[in-house]
């Protein structure tokens, strides 16, 4: 036994080799996210290319890269993860679905590029004055600040990006150049959220190159990102909140959530209360007042997910009665998770090259949740933003016989199923799949990955078979702090 530590020794302390795929080197790296606790083993590296496509000689960026490789032997078309936000990083947002992919990754590599100004990819961070990461401020009422705050994140990040360079455009051109690096001859592409913006804008300019789309909470190119917000919503919460009213424990137990959200509202708005809360990141205990915009945003983020959402009501019904500290504390935790994980300069290119100069506030929207704040503050942030242009076609609808699966969420607060309908009408090989009782981000729910792989297997949505979603439950309300009842 003794003579072979030696040799074990020296096997642990060679160096990996690095993996080749067509002309780029990989070395061996972990993918997590910063609070999640998933993880996944993968090859990483970054490729330079140009801030400005249509000057190349000049400053070059670098993209972050990871690749999940096949389990056995690849077929030569991968499948790239486009992830949402805009503003999310790829590789950070993989780790959280990776689940999805494990029967497409039977036959197929997966590759993660940060789109640029996200990630690994000239991080577009804007920092508030403490120095943490901020995104929109959605639920703000001083637009001033929240324009004099964006100024100063151009400024300061213009010392290391054209901030005009960072559009859903420019990104198609990155993947283009990265599936070239990697010799494929052709992609499948998966996308959430906007990813599904970045996914149709791909296969509209390079259809050739494009084997099969799949998109999940579909973002149509006819859309401004914004101005349905509000409507949205309120539409979801509506919905979910009918899962109580409808259940006679939980309406027995908890009241009407609808109305208790709208008197919680009307409340705070002229007397938030003090409420002192322990952090739920740093365990520590601090002290502030609850406004409209901490439940404002706290009911948008569990609308995303109806399993969470279902702890609503009750929450409503602890503060009905004057305890707010699990609204207070649940609503810090959200805000800072998001704010490291949007990346609010990147959103800013995006939005006020693609979108701003279309977004409009529609006053009926004035006593809903969210308001009209949202679209108040990007177009005082957009005035002061640096603009890259859009192309003429842009609000093309995706079309033509690429094949197309559309994934929704019954629930979703943001990209309903109704914006699914709208875009296979140009489809002739498109087919979209409704999953009852489900929010933003379907693809891990069910069955959905067995016919995620399906699909990418045969390119033939319509030849799926897709009764197995019929299984698929509504998740329960909460009814008390046990769960639900039986």
């Amino acid at each position: 036994m003794r003579k072979l530590i030696p040799c074990l020794l020296l096997l642990v302390s060679l160096p990996v080799a690095a993996r080749s795929l067509g002309t780029l080197e990989f070395k061996p790296c972990t993918l997590a996210s910063e609070f999640g606790t998933q993880s996944v083993e993968a090859q990483c590296t970054t490729m330079q290319v140009p801030e400005n496509h249509a000057a190349p000689n000049d400053r070059k960026i670098s993209l972050a890269i990871a690749w999940v490789p096949a389990k056995g032997e690849a077929e030569p078309d991968p499948v790239f993860m486009l992830a949402g936000g805009p503003g999310q990083s790829a590789l950070e947002s993989y780790p959280g679905i990776a689940a999805a992919f494990a029967d497409v990754r039977k036959k197929r590599h997966i590759i993660l590029v940060d789109q640029r100004g996200t990630g690994g990819s000239n991080r577009l961070v804007c920092k508030d004055a403490s120095g943490k990461s901020a995104v929109l401020d959605e639920e703000s009422e001083d637009i001033a600040a929240a324009k004099v705050f964006a100024a100063r994140c151009a400024l300061d990040l213009g010392k290391k990006a054209d901030l005009r360079y960072y559009t859903t455009t420019d990104a198609i051109q990155d993947l283009d150049a990265v599936r070239a690096a990697i010799n494929a001859p052709q992609l499948n592409l998966m996308g959430v959220s906007y990813g599904t913006r970045v996914a149709q804008q791909y296969a509209r300019r390079y259809p050739q190159r494009t084997r099969t789309v799949t998109i999940d909470g579909i973002v149509p190119n006819t859309l401004v990102l914004g101005n349905d917000h509000a409507k949205n919503l309120e539409a979801s919460l509506n919905q979910q909140f009918a899962r109580c009213s409808n259940d006679k424990a939980c309406a027995r137990n908890l009241g009407n959530p609808r109305e208790r959200l709208n008197a919680l509202m009307t409340k705070l708005a002229t007397e938030p209360p003090t409420v002192r809360y322990r952090d739920a990141i740093t365990g520590e205990s601090k002290e502030e007042k609850l406004t409209p915009g901490h439940i404002a945003m706290l009911a948008r983020m569990f609308a995303y997910a109806p399993t969470v959402a279902g702890m609503l009501p009750l929450q409503l019904h602890e503060a009905s009665q004057g305890r707010y500290e699990p609204l207070m504390a649940l609503s810090t935790l959200l805000a800072g998770t998001i704010g490291d994980s949007i990346m609010h300069g990147m959103q800013l290119s995006v939005i006020c090259s693609e979108d701003a100069a279309e977004l409009r506030a529609d006053p009926a929207d004035a006593n809903s949740l969210l308001g009209t704040a949202m679209i108040d503050v990007i177009k005082a942030q957009c005035e002061v933003w640096p603009h890259g242009t859009r192309p003429a076609d842009f609000r093309t609808p995706l079309a033509g016989k690429v094949p197309v699966l559309i994934l929704s969420g019954e629930f979703d607060p943001v990209t309903p199923p109704r914006y699914g309908d709208e875009v296979l009408r140009g489809l002739a090989n498109g087919r979209h799949l409704t999953v009852r009782g489900q929010g933003h981000n379907v693809l891990p729910v069910g069955c959905l990955p067995k016919l995620f792989a399906r699909f990418i297997e045969t390119a033939d949505a319509k030849a799926l078979d897709a009764s197995c979603l019929d299984k698929v439950p509504y998740a329960p309300p909460f009814t008390g702090y046990y769960g639900w009842e039986p």
